[in-house]
């Protein structure tokens, strides 16, 4: 199935290549499966593929997500609360002597992982730095279907949105991108969706 997503704020190509790093206003994104079938102006790919595929517009810049660095401690060094331990616990992770605390068990560990792998990918996020040594969490990032280094590099590598590519990017809100995440998609599947 195609997809034509046209952000309305352009698209950026690149993420983490300084001076590589360009809006391309008045520009979409055609998703066939799995990978990125065209990059271009809209008018050009909708007039190729608009008959065949279903148009999707978002209010944003589409980008090709973020890569987070500090995923191996935020998800097994921390635990995500349960929405339902946020009377006693709070809604942000939890770290230090606030863990400690804790009785951590392997299922608290898996299902803490899940909730820090939605609350990322609902920033956009769409590579991790590992490794994930714990087997719950690792078990969390891989069932996500996100991306993610088990020896990542001393610098974030660059990451493009190409033809043939993989189709994993984000939309953020705002001309430049630098509102809420709105749309989060790994392997051309929306995973997370905003509510803005």
């Amino acid at each position: 199935m195609l997809t034509l997503h046209r952000p309305l704020a352009g698209v950026r190509l690149v993420a983490d290549h300084p001076g590589e790093e360009r809006t391309d206003a008045g520009h979409a994104v055609v998703v066939d499966g799995r990978r990125l079938a065209a990059v271009g102006p809209y008018e050009e790919l909708y007039a190729a593929y608009g008959d065949r595929a279903r148009v999707r517009e978002w209010d944003g810049l589409l980008t090709p997500g973020r890569y987070e660095p500090d995923a191996a401690a935020l998800l097994g060094a921390a635990y995500w609360p349960d929405p339902r331990e946020a009377e006693c616990l709070g809604t942000e992770p939890l770290t230090g002597a606030d863990l400690e605390a804790l009785d951590m068990t392997a299922a608290r560990w898996g299902a803490g992982a899940r909730r820090g792998v939605q609350r990322l990918l609902a920033r956009g996020t769409t590579v991790l730095a590992g490794p994930f040594p714990r087997p719950e969490v690792r078990n969390a990032v891989e069932r996500s279907g996100i991306r993610w280094y088990e020896h990542p590099p001393a610098e974030a590598r660059p990451r493009a949105l190409v033809p043939s590519g993989v189709a994993d990017f984000a939309v953020f809100a705002g001309q430049r991108g630098d509102g809420p995440c709105l749309v989060t998609a790994l392997d051309g599947r929306l995973v997370y969706r905003g509510r803005v």
